[in-house]
């Protein structure tokens, strides 16, 4: 790691450790009864100092070690939506086929630098094979809804998430050698927007922007957390290959992108009668409930990025 990412994990860390001090002040002055809103934020705190030591582990080994990282993310992730859709016998042939097969040789792709197959690889192969050996078990039983959720979960967790380390393929002029820090901008800026869009909807919020899917996310924290995390996506801009209103636009549409890939799978939680997609993760719920916004806003920066940047 350069310069640079170091810099920018010290500045992390030293985020992180206010956090948890403003955090031990606040369940010192609340007293040793249990508290649900400072003992879940100290339980996010210790989870983000997790999630940053990992990702910085992966960051130390370069491009290989970020795509060991997202794929066991993806797994996991896969793990999660598949256990939320019931499935029968005849889907097991297209269950194993996408997580032995599909996961695997998507992030094989990705490190062989191979982008013409790894764009098209699931959602135009894998998008026609699955449901043929869902089929050839001869089950009709809601077979449609059980092949869409097959493919829709290959596609959220594997295909979307794998856009991340995908960003590592991508040869931007005079900025080689550092897109390890385009994917810490974009982790960075989303995961930050979620933070500040509940911090903002928990001091502000008043109206709900749809209650039947959220009933936590309202108009004024989807708006104060947007902007504030929009603004900060722009002041690092000395991370990325963009400009400061060019990192402003990027960050707009990712919060933006990030706040619809909540909203979607909220809806699909609430179908399957779930708050959480698991509890992997103390105080943020299952991997998915951690990434859904990443889920969404990876594919179209990574898109972004190499057709006007690469």
């Amino acid at each position: 790691m350069d310069d640079n990412t170091l810099s920018l994990f010290a500045g992390i860390g030293a985020l992180l450790l206010l956090a948890s001090v403003i955090g031990r002040l606040l369940k010192w002055r609340a007293g040793p009864e249990p508290h649900a809103v400072i003992d879940n934020l100290n339980a996010r705190i210790n989870a983000w100092w997790a999630m940053v030591l990992v990702i910085g582990i992966a960051f130390v080994f370069g491009k290989y070690g970020v795509i060991v990282l997202f794929y066991f993310v993806s797994f996991y992730a896969l793990r999660e939506f598949m256990t939320l859709t019931p499935t029968r016998r005849s889907d097991y042939p297209a269950l194993v086929t996408a997580f032995y097969v599909a996961l695997p040789v998507q992030y094989l792709l990705i490190a062989m630098d191979w982008y013409g197959l790894f764009s098209i690889f699931i959602p135009v192969y894998l998008f026609l094979f699955l449901p043929i050996l869902a089929s050839l078990g001869g089950d009709t039983t809601r077979f449609l809804e059980r092949a869409s959720k097959v493919q829709w979960g290959l596609m959220i967790a594997v295909y979307c998430l794998s856009s991340v380390p995908a960003l590592m393929t991508l040869d931007i002029p005079g900025y080689e050698g550092r897109n390890l820090l385009l994917i810490a901008w974009l982790i960075l800026v989303v995961q930050i927007s979620d933070v500040l869009q509940y911090v903002c909807g928990k001091l502000f919020g008043k109206r709900k922007v749809a209650p039947n899917l959220s009933p936590s996310k309202t108009v004024e924290g989807l708006s104060g957390g947007v902007a504030l995390a929009t603004l900060v996506g722009a002041l690092l801009c000395w991370i990325t290959p963009f400009s400061f209103w060019q990192a402003a636009l990027m960050a707009l549409m990712v919060n933006a992108m990030g706040f619809f890939g909540g909203l979607v799978m909220s809806a699909i939680k609430r179908d399957r009668g779930v708050k959480d997609w698991g509890h992997m993760i103390e105080g943020h719920g299952g991997m998915l409930d951690r990434m859904d916004s990443v889920c969404f806003a990876a594919p179209v920066f990574f898109h972004f990025v190499r057709y006007w940047w690469a």
